[in-house]
């Protein structure tokens, strides 16, 4: 069984850490959220696994080979690499880039398409079997959530059938409280009906005329389910993989805790980490290898890239920092704050909700109103 993975977006509401590198790599629970993805897919019966790329497509390159989880890993551009025009430039679109990915994955199966920047435990097996044995053309994975007014919303029918999807309504306007989860099955079928070389949205563009033609099914899965769209977001994708996944907590390699440190799960503590003493870590903090945290500090629901360093007396919570970044002596980080890395906040500093300090930005003064620093 084959997969695409989408992962070609720009994550723009996740700057600045998305300036440094594809959100897809972002860390949750100190793991890169598109190797959670690749574990579950190679549990599912997955041996070939094409990453659609645009942005940073070194990256991924570099990160993952030509195989991982025992699974084989291709690479379908957006924009070839000797592309010379602006019109290269581009986007796809979903449904492009499934086009474009068409060589990659063939004509002899049914294949797996989903959104790179979910989290899920779905069984992506059981979906394609119930796909397989409908002899519909696609399938979209269904969860149901309390506001749909964010996602693709669909009307179900008894027998598994859309009979209308309505992309992000007004919540009033909505046909149910099922949601496109970002994941599909699709037959080759699917080609003949993405014109070529242009951006198209399968949301908009296919997905609602197969509901009119009776060729599109959906398959509610119960378990867990979130985007990263946003940096809210991202802070609840961390926290529930603690919760789900990690659950009491983990300690990695030579991680060392002085006296009197007090951590409180669920938290994870990557390796080579020295937390000195009195400090309080936790509940849901992720904190990447190599990072050092001073005496007295308090971290709570905040993700620490590696090579981070916090100094004494900081309180850091519902916050972001990028890697290698140095948060001085009595800073206060309050919720909201994305730290690009390598950025330097100063001793004294308080940074209130809402502020977004750029990769390698050096912060002297406190921030009490909402800002990008640049």
């Amino acid at each position: 069984m084959k997969a695409v993975v989408l992962a070609g977006g720009y994550g723009t509401r996740l700057r600045p850490l998305t300036c440094t590198r594809p959100k897809m790599l972002f860390p949750i629970a100190n793991m890169p959220l598109l190797d959670w993805t690749l574990k579950k897919l190679a549990k599912n019966k997955v041996t070939k696994t094409i990453l659609a790329v645009n942005y940073m497509t070194d990256v991924f390159i570099k990160h993952y080979g030509e195989k991982a989880y025992g699974m084989q890993i291709a690479y379908s551009r957006d924009l070839d690499p000797d592309h010379k025009t602006l019109a290269g430039f581009q986007k796809l679109g979903t449904g492009g880039s499934i086009k474009k990915a068409e060589k990659l994955i063939g004509h002899e199966e049914p294949f797996l398409v989903l959104n790179g920047d979910i989290l899920t435990n779905i069984n992506y097996a059981e979906f394609m079997k119930k796909h397989e044995t409908s002899g519909a053309t696609a399938a979209i994975a269904l969860h149901e959530v309390e506001d749909p007014s964010r996602y693709g919303v669909v009307e179900l029918t008894n027998e598994d059938r859309i009979v209308q999807f309505v992309e992000k309504p007004a919540l009033d306007e909505a046909p149910s409280n099922l949601i496109n989860a970002g994941i599909y099955a699709f037959n080759p079928k699917i080609f003949d009906y993405i014109p070529e070389g242009r951006q198209v949205s399968i949301e908009h563009e296919i997905f609602p005329k197969f509901a009119e033609e009776g060729k599109l099914r959906g398959y509610t899965f119960q378990g867990y389910w979130t985007d990263i769209g946003k940096p809210s977001d991202y802070l609840k994708a961390n926290r529930l993989l603690l919760d789900m996944e990690i659950k009491k907590g983990k300690l990695g390699k030579n991680a060392a805790l002085e006296s009197e440190t007090e951590i409180q799960k669920p938290c994870i503590i990557g390796e080579n980490v020295t937390i000195k003493s009195k400090s309080k870590i936790g509940p849901y903090a992720a904190i990447g290898d190599n990072v050092i945290i001073g005496k007295g500090a308090l971290i709570e629901n905040s993700i620490i890239f590696p090579h981070t360093v916090i100094s004494d007396f900081t309180s850091i919570k519902g916050t972001i920092i990028g890697e290698a970044s140095m948060i001085g002596s009595s800073v206060t980080i309050e919720s909201g704050c994305i730290i690009g890395d390598h950025a330097m906040i100063r001793d004294n500093v308080t940074l209130t909700q809402g502020v977004s300090v750029c990769p390698s930005k050096e912060v002297k003064e406190s921030v009490l109103t909402p800002k990008c620093l640049m």
